[in-house]
């Protein structure tokens, strides 16, 4: 009943006695397109594709800036320590240059090429955290880019092609300053990949698949991470070729694949592109006389549309931090984020400190991802977006502060540490990754299109805010294991109370403009009011 109150809205036309029907995007997917298709299908996936080299890129550092396992000594006079073999760095620092050698060699890592141990093992911190600090810059370009003038799959393509170039520059790095440069070249580049592949991905659907279908990107970046180490494994000698392996698959995606990609119909309308928007929809589906609805209510679409932050038009007056309820809204998104970037990003990149065999734990870490994507996709389909993202926060928050008990005690097996902390870090790791799931999506949801990827940019920096700060803890970690995953668990638990203010969006449509939803959300919360004082007479 109600998809036929939708399909007889429309205006009559005076020149003729043909009916010209006017419908939203929301209306036209859910009535003729369908919520998720065989074509949808196909371009989520392909899109989806893109987060496997967004998680190569961000966590190759694993692994090329990995402290090297072992040491052995090389003429036999290492004060006492003769042909001995030691886990760690420490022990060298009182040995004399020349009489000692890393056992994989001086190329498994930059550690071990530029000898960032002892009085330099801060240095070892600064790739990574410049490289977030880099995708946090990138964020807000790509945001800008995406909803205004470039679009979101021309802004994918461009951030494939970048992060392929960075990171075969990245692998010709003469030292630590050039080195950690490119890093934050390549975490610029690699930025616009993720809002953009999670914003392309579910505004082609329908609202009833949204949440799921943002969850498949991120099982495509756990596809990455799981492969991660199948590439470090067999170029362990050598850093330098992990990162040209990894250069090669994002530069061969956009050129083989991306092309088959579709632009966002949303994005094409509110650019005055209504007719490129319903090629997209599939003309074919659709009746003759469709058009449309203008979300901005005027002639001229592109003029009363433009993204956040664009001021080449006069008439454009939206702007997400001058919308009251939009920036007090965004700044809580970003408060959260900053917490989840930070135990997310810092979980994974602290396995080094669990003293286990390291490609047993990143692998461990990766599996966990794969459960942090299934429940989040069958639970988004009937829970509320906040109380998913508040109990993975404080799951993540009670393991983490579960972890520090552990550190203390010595036990030991073949692969060097406890079975218990490691299991209960992988849990602390399902939770941190189901909640950097949810919040993405969530933040889809809290916007309009015209603001929505730079929202989800915004979002995007204080997450990599967080991570970017995260490596600083993970060296003093070596130090300290315990405090590391104390510090972890208080930022969980952050994330999780600021949660409680933000408003629910399950089955809440996609708006296209700032005063539209305004508007919605006013008329919806009045008319809930109505129903309650109605229910309490």
């Amino acid at each position: 009943m109600e998809e036929e109150q939708k399909l007889v809205k429309g205006s009559t036309n005076l020149e003729g006695s043909e009916t010209k029907l006017e419908l939203t995007v929301d209306e036209v997917v859910e009535g003729y397109v369908g919520s998720l298709g065989f074509s949808q299908l196909v371009h989520v996936l392909l899109v989806s594709l893109a987060w496997i080299f967004d998680a190569q890129s961000t966590l190759v550092t694993i692994f090329s800036d990995a402290q090297p396992a072992a040491w052995r000594c090389k003429t036999g006079l290492c004060q006492g320590n003769n042909n001995s073999t030691a886990k760690g760095s420490g022990s060298v620092c009182g040995l004399a240059p020349g009489t000692w050698e890393w056992v994989d060699g001086h190329t498994s890592s930059i550690i071990a090429e530029w000898a960032l141990i002892c009085d330099r093992r801060f240095l070892a911190a600064v790739p990574a955290s410049v490289y977030f600090l880099g995708s946090l810059i990138g964020s807000a370009v790509y945001g800008h880019l995406s909803d205004s003038w470039l679009g979101r799959k021309r802004t994918v393509q461009l951030s494939c092609i970048l992060t392929s170039i960075t990171a075969f520059a990245t692998s010709l790095s003469p030292n630590i300053c050039t080195y950690a440069f490119f890093r934050f070249a390549n975490g610029f580049a690699r930025s616009g990949i993720g809002i953009c592949c999670l914003v392309l991905t579910t505004e082609s659907v329908g609202r009833k698949w949204r949440g799921q279908v943002g969850q498949y990107g991120f099982f495509f970046f756990t596809v990455g991470f799981l492969t991660l180490p199948l590439v470090a494994y067999p170029t362990r000698t050598c850093w330098r070729s992990l990162y040209k392996v990894l250069s090669l698959l994002p530069l061969a995606y956009s050129v083989l694949l991306l092309p088959l990609v579709s632009e966002s119909p949303r994005w094409l309308l509110i650019r005055g592109r209504g007719k490129e928007a319903l090629e997209v929809l599939d003309r074919k589906k659709l009746p003759s006389n469709l058009s449309l609805v203008n979300p901005c209510g005027s002639t001229n679409v592109a003029s009363s549309c433009t993204s956040e932050g664009d001021e080449t038009s006069p008439n454009n007056k939206e702007n997400l931090w001058t919308t009251r309820w939009a920036a007090m809204r965004m700044v809580t998104v970003m408060l959260a984020g900053f917490g989840v970037g930070f135990v997310y990003y810092g979980v994974q990149l602290n396995v080094e400190n669990l003293n286990f065999n390291l490609y047993v734990s990143v692998a461990l870490n990766a599996l966990m991802e794969i459960p942090a994507v299934v429940i989040g996709t069958f639970l988004l389909g009937f829970t509320n977006r906040r109380l998913l993202l508040s109990v993975s926060s404080y799951i993540a928050a009670v393991s983490s502060i579960l972890c520090t008990f552990f550190s203390h005690k010595k036990v030991q097996n073949k692969y060097g540490g406890s079975w218990g902390q490691l299991i209960i870090e992988g849990i602390g790791f399902m939770g941190a990754s189901t909640a950097f799931d949810i919040l993405y999506i969530y933040c889809v949801e809290l916007f309009p299109t015209n603001v929505r990827n730079f929202a989800v940019s915004m979002l995007r920096q204080a997450i990599m805010l967080g991570a970017s700060v995260a490596p600083l803890l993970v060296v003093l970690g070596r130090l300290s294991p315990s405090l590391s995953f104390l510090v972890f668990g208080a930022f969980a638990i952050s994330s999780g109370v600021f949660s409680i203010w933000l408003p629910e969006t399950r089955n809440a449509p996609l708006y296209e403009t700032l005063k539209q939803q305004e508007e919605e959300e006013k008329h919806n919360w009045v008319s809930h009011n109505d129903c309650a004082i109605e229910l309490g007479k």
